[in-house]
């Protein structure tokens, strides 16, 4: 069991509002839609405007998030922003979000746990919480992917969309959030999923200097199908319950077909699992909190539903966390 004395009490979303779908993409490479979605489950994505960023993304998320809750941030005492594609190297996301927000009490700071961003930032969260260290805990995962997307490239440009997803993270000792966790990383296995900066070689191998994500899907594909499911039962053992006791799988949305396989592999019924990649694709750290919310304005997700979240991708890095809903 994971300590907790922590309460997601709030939650938001963003998505840009230009598409980019299928169609759009048989202009711009050799692909089609009946391709796209018999591999992938994805008919479209959102765009960044040029001038759009992550930071912008961010605090629209948060706006989201605190006018559908009638939420203050004015109080929050750390911003942690899950990203890979943040404005700048320095400063952070975080901090310019704070700047946004005019928050002039907190603390802020990027986590970049790639396509895992989100769930390691409410594990942050919730320790530093339950540590008694913060009491209000902004956590966004956002991404403008379109930015370091090499649309010449049909096997990665098909895949990746823009968005941002917001929660609240606030001290609750009688009803906390937090059931379980596991976290892992594979970083041997990195080069499977990079984008280069200062170094151009990964463990003795030399990097595609693009400046743009690269990825070996099949290795990807096989890490996740493997990895996945042996987190999720670990979770699952953390808590003391039986995985059919669990009401919603969140599980970051890279590939529909992915999902599937991870799904079979776990005895898990995909109907039970939320996902956000079929309208907006895969958008990294936002993928989870796209599809929670999804799932709250859909009235699935319900007070008292055991919700398992699990995020894997760039790293080679995965976490997983079981929480109880009680937005």
């Amino acid at each position: 069991m994971l300590s907790s004395k922590a309460r997601i009490t709030a939650l938001g979303s963003y998505v840009p509002e230009r598409r980019l779908t299928n169609n759009d993409l048989e202009e711009i490479v050799d692909t089609n839609d009946e391709w796209i979605v018999t591999r992938t489950g994805i008919k479209e994505r959102r765009i960044a405007h040029e001038e759009e960023f992550t930071s912008d993304i961010s605090y629209k998320s948060v706006l989201n998030l605190m006018e559908r809750y009638g939420k203050s941030v004015e109080d929050v005492d750390l911003i942690i922003v899950c990203t890979l594609t943040p404005d700048f190297k320095t400063p952070s996301v975080a901090s310019y979000l704070q700047a946004k927000l005019g928050i002039k009490n907190t603390g802020a700071m990027d986590l970049n746990a790639a396509c895992a961003g989100f769930t390691y930032g409410l594990y942050v969260a919730n320790g530093l919480i339950t540590s008694g260290l913060n009491k209000k805990i902004l956590v966004v995962g956002a991404e403008t992917l379109s930015k370091v997307t090499d649309y010449t490239d049909r096997t990665t440009c098909v895949l990746f969309g823009d968005g941002a997803g917001a929660a609240l993270v606030e001290y609750d000792e009688q009803q906390p959030s937090f059931i379980s966790a596991h976290l892992g990383s594979e970083g041997e296995s990195g080069q499977n999923l990079y984008c280069t900066n200062l170094s151009k070689r990964m463990n003795n191998e030399d990097l595609t200097d693009s400046g743009y994500i690269v990825q070996n899907g099949r290795e990807v594909y096989k890490w996740a199908v493997k990895t996945v499911p042996k987190g999720m039962q670990s979770v699952i053992n953390n808590a003391s319950i039986n995985l059919d006791e669990v009401d919603w799988f969140v599980p970051h949305s890279a590939n529909l077909r992915m999902l599937e396989s991870i799904c079979e592999k776990s005895n898990f019924p995909i109907e039970r699992t939320l996902y956000s990649l079929v309208d907006y694709g895969n958008t990294s750290s936002a993928t989870i909190p796209l599809s929670l919310d999804i799932g709250v304005k859909n009235g699935k997700i319900k007070n008292g539903d055991k919700v398992l979240l699990y995020g894997f991708g760039g790293g080679l890095a995965h976490a997983g966390l079981l929480i109880n809903w009680t937005l």
